[in-house]
């Protein structure tokens, strides 16, 4: 009997997150005699945990591939990660409880860094605990910084989004900045990796002077105030991009809030107006500032066409390497060439994705610390070329909500 398969979402979610599932459950459908029916777990892993699984199979052809245009997590994430297996023994035999209860075979999770440390977990569970399973880890995050692949599906269209905000705002400010606001300050994601704030990098080549404060660089608010100053004696007017892990040279991060979410990490946002208030102090100019919080990976309607086709791509890779008996394994994206722009899905051992992070590489970064490279912008332009809007109605995107209907419980109760 065909094996049945279960994917869940996990960590924050992004705009192409669903284009993943779309090709996880589109590609296992079309080899139906090898996977049965897809669970999806509602709310990531703790569906799993609590058996309330999603029956996909309950959903339409035509629902399924609207996921691809739709933002967020059809499903559900979550931010729970799965200890070892000595400290969390009580979680993992609920897992292979669940497993055998529903015929499970196949483990497809969505999600970053600390997902494919609890995909890596659960693919021992052969070895460990005497139970067949076959674990793929579909990368997703925003903050681009799993190891091996070329890019993680969620950043380009995210780059994107904050490319043309930082260049539309700062049209704004440059038209206000004879009489008014000076400087626009954008604050956008990344924890420790700089990817995103360097796309606000990519407008200078259109004659906007961008200062960008990355995670990789020790801010220090002399050189930051200096060449702020400069910029706008030169311009009339400066934007700047903040990463929400920019930090002192101690280590404390300008937004650490003293806060910490789910994953141990530390609960971050608020740099802006820290750095704005900066600029108001030393240099007495008149700001406004913005936080691109969940805009900036919910905007689906500016996705880049890239990264909807890779996050669709590793979804039906994941599937494929799966049906070709691979296990523990992450589909990860290679760059072939840059101009024209190829790339394909290639696969990495999850041993060697699981908890490493993935920095911006000193070269992207300028001399000064303030800016990007030309082999940035080589690197960042083809991730976020192409427009894939999703279909309107009304003015609105026409976005789909699935029935996700659980399926019987035949377990006690488990609390997670």
């Amino acid at each position: 009997m065909a094996k049945n398969a279960f994917y869940a979402q996990s960590g924050g979610v992004t705009a192409v997150i669903n284009a993943s599932a779309c090709g996880v459950i589109e590609t296992a459908r079309k080899h139906s005699d090898k996977i049965g029916t897809v669970y999806a777990g509602r709310n990531g892993i703790i569906g799993a945990l609590t058996e309330d699984l999603i029956d996909t199979s309950l959903e339409s052809d035509a629902d399924i591939a609207a996921l691809r245009h739709t933002p967020s997590g059809g499903f559900g994430s979550c931010r729970f990660k799965l200890k070892g297996l000595e400290e969390s023994k009580a979680e993992y035999e609920r897992l292979i409880e669940v497993f055998k209860a529903h015929n499970i075979g196949y483990f497809f999770y969505n999600g970053g860094g600390d997902s494919a440390d609890t995909c890596f977990k659960i693919s021992q569970l052969s070895e460990k605990m005497g139970y067949p399973i076959q674990a793929i880890h579909v990368p997703k995050t925003v903050d681009n910084d799993l190891p091996i692949t070329d890019t993680c599906p969620g950043f380009g269209s995210v780059a994107k989004y904050i490319a043309v905000s930082t260049l539309e705002a700062s049209y704004d400010v440059r038209s206000m900045a004879k009489t008014s606001t000076k400087v626009f300050v954008i604050e956008v994601m990344g924890r420790h990796a700089g990817w995103i704030a360097a796309a606000g990098g990519l407008v200078e080549d259109q004659g906007i002077p961008v200062v960008i404060l990355f995670p990789e660089v020790e801010f220090d608010k002399e050189k930051f105030i200096a060449s702020v100053r400069a910029k706008v004696e030169e311009y009339g007017f400066c934007t700047i991009v903040v990463s929400e892990g920019a930090h002192w040279p101690d280590g404390k991060f300008l937004a650490e809030q003293g806060t910490r979410d789910a994953f141990g990490h530390a609960q971050l946002g608020g740099a802006a107006p820290v750095v704005a208030n900066m600029v108001k102090d030393e240099l007495g100019l008149k700001f406004h500032w913005a936080v691109a919080d969940y805009l900036q990976r919910a905007a689906r309607h500016l996705a880049s066409k890239t990264d909807v086709e890779q996050a669709y791509a590793v979804g039906k890779a994941g599937v494929e390497f799966a049906l070709n008996g691979d296990n523990s394994i992450m589909p990860a994206i290679e760059r072939i060439s840059n101009d024209p722009f190829e790339w394909k899905v290639g696969k990495a051992p999850l041993s060697e994705v699981a908890n490493v992070e993935k920095m911006m590489p000193m070269n992207f970064i300028s001399d000064d610390g303030f800016g990007i490279t030309d082999a940035c912008k080589e690197y960042l332009l083809p991730l976020i070329q192409g427009e894939d809007y999703p279909p309107y109605k009304n003015g609105l995107p026409d976005y789909v909500t699935l029935k996700n209907i659980s399926i019987d419980k035949k377990l006690p109760d488990f609390e997670v």
